[in-house]
């Protein structure tokens, strides 16, 4: 007797998926796989660089192709193990994503590549680029899922690699501050996996595409104003945002400048990239309930940023005071909300990743030339080091938002949201943020590189380093190239946000036959 044919066309995917749609999860299995080899071989510490250079140069192609493709074709999905959505885990990549993504991968790259010069072989023999690939696998995965669980399992990926990042050499300074960004990050944690705990009891999914389908038809019997807000006070402490920012500057000065320059450009974007996808995607009109609180916050966390930089005399933690600020102006865009604003938001985390990161290497190799990390200890670096002194000031000039640097137009993006609905006094915050922030970098100019050397200082040779020269050169060309042709990247930001706003093809891209059972 034949055995009953079973229909699992409703539970499973039967087709095999096309090769491009691998795009959408590649980068992660990627970086794990690189992570694998790297241990394999962790004996020999002189291949480690090159293992993971060619890792990080594949990381980059390959979210190259996945932006060019969602550009072209619009978000895809994978669902692991043929399970439908919502009972599989899945994959979703949209244009917000996979720019992030390929934003991180770029200056992953340069950070990597900074690396090769900054990390001995202690460091690496204790783990670094494992670390560097297990932090990146955590970072790509978070841009790429489409199911708000795995958000947090890949944030738990990056938290596990960055403490190892943290405490890399083991020294007294570097324990205490590891110790300050675990437990304020573990806190957060907890709230994020409550936070989904309760949204799992309300909706009965975790998959972002079923929520933001089922959220309107649940409004009005579900607490989703109280679950929103843990979600932002989750986000808020992991983007280091005020009143939960005090972790950052504490401790982001501690480890390698390498590690500082990951932690800065890349961990606090992925805080905010997590608060946009659900307060704008998912929770829209909870979000326009919290608004004025989130700008509140947003304000506070901005000018405090700026009011720190320019309090600091050590150039790691006035690089950390510049990151809270720019932390403030991105959730600005999430407190107005329009798809103007959002745009904004989406502008500037593009433009800190690259700027913040190139910071933080501006810094290390400052202290290299002049023998020290405060400012009271260096001067005359423009006349012992031009080129370098040129590509930090246009640096300053772009995290201060001045012309024609990348950090102009998100600002300009983010003044008019605010003005077109009136919030002058946020603006207001925004050009005064932006003013001292200004001051700051201005102060560390004139002390650090335009000043004369301070008397008694030490002759440190100039090295004429391609692994410190390419890196700081390349990022501060795209700075420099996104501020006079900002064309392209106001396209995609714009459609980014615009897809944010109205995920009808988000959600087709998970339920392509229509809405989820």
């Amino acid at each position: 007797m034949a055995a009953p044919s079973t229909d699992l066309s409703a539970a499973l995917v039967l087709a095999s998926p096309q090769l491009a749609d691998w795009l959408v999860v590649l980068p992660v299995v990627l970086m794990i796989g690189f992570g694998a080899v790297l241990m394999m071989v962790r004996k020999s510490v002189r291949l480690h660089g090159t293992i993971a250079i060619t890792g990080l140069a594949l990381l980059v192609l390959l979210d190259a192709a996945l932006l060019i493709r969602i550009s072209t074709y619009g978000p895809i999905t994978m669902v692991m193990g043929r399970w439908l959505p919502p009972f599989g885990i899945a994959f979703t990549a949209d244009l917000f994503g996979s720019l992030m993504a390929f934003v991180s991968a770029v200056v992953a790259l340069a950070a990597g590549v900074f690396a090769l010069r900054d990390i001995d072989a202690g460091g690496r023999r204790y783990g670094f680029f494992p670390f560097l690939m297990l932090l990146m696998a955590g970072v790509s995965g978070a841009f790429l899922t489409g199911d708000i669980f795995n958000l947090y399992v890949w944030f738990e990926v990056l938290l596990i690699s960055s403490f190892g990042l943290l405490i890399l050499g083991s020294e007294p300074e570097q324990i205490d501050g590891a110790l300050k960004y675990a437990v304020l990050n573990l806190i957060g944690t907890t709230l994020f996996l409550i936070a989904v705990g309760y949204l799992y009891a309300i909706f009965g999914t975790l998959n972002m595409a079923d929520i933001a389908g089922k959220a309107s038809r649940l409004r009005e019997t579900a607490p989703l104003v109280t679950l929103t807000a843990l979600f932002i006070l989750a986000f808020a402490m992991k983007a280091a945002a005020f009143p939960v920012n005090f972790w950052l500057p504490a401790s982001y000065h501690t480890p390698r400048i390498t590690v500082s320059a990951l932690f800065g450009g890349l961990l606090t974007k992925v805080g905010i990239y997590a608060l946009i996808r659900v307060t704008v995607m998912l929770f829209p009109v909870e979000r326009e309930e919290l608004s004025f609180v989130v700008a509140v916050s947003a304000a506070l966390t901005m000018v405090i940023g700026a009011l720190g930089a320019l309090a600091q005399n050590d150039l790691r933690r006035l690089v950390g005071y510049v990151v809270i600020a720019g932390i403030g102006n991105m959730m600005a865009g999430v407190a107005i909300g329009t798809p103007a604003a959002v745009s904004g938001s989406i502008l500037y985390a593009l433009h800190s990743v690259v700027t913040m990161t190139a910071l933080y290497l501006v810094a290390g190799e400052a202290a290299r030339l002049g023998g020290a990390w405060s400012l009271s200890g260096l001067g005359g670096l423009y006349r012992r080091a031009p080129w370098f002194s040129a590509a930090s000031l246009a640096l300053f000039l772009a995290a201060a938002g001045l012309p024609p640097l990348s950090g102009l137009w998100p600002k300009v993006a983010l003044l008019k949201a605010s003005l077109d609905i009136g919030a002058w006094w946020l603006a207001a915050a925004i050009l005064i943020s932006a003013f001292i922030v200004t001051l700051a970098l201005a102060r560390v100019f004139l002390l650090a590189f335009w000043r004369p050397r301070p008397e008694p200082a030490p002759e440190l040779a100039i090295a004429r380093d391609w692994r410190i020269a390419w890196p700081l050169g390349c990022l501060t060309a795209l700075s420099i190239l996104f501020g006079l042709f900002p064309e392209t990247v106001l396209d995609l930001s714009q459609r980014a946000a615009t897809g944010l706003a109205e995920p009808s093809a988000y959600i087709r891209s998970v339920f392509p036959g229509g809405a989820a059972p």
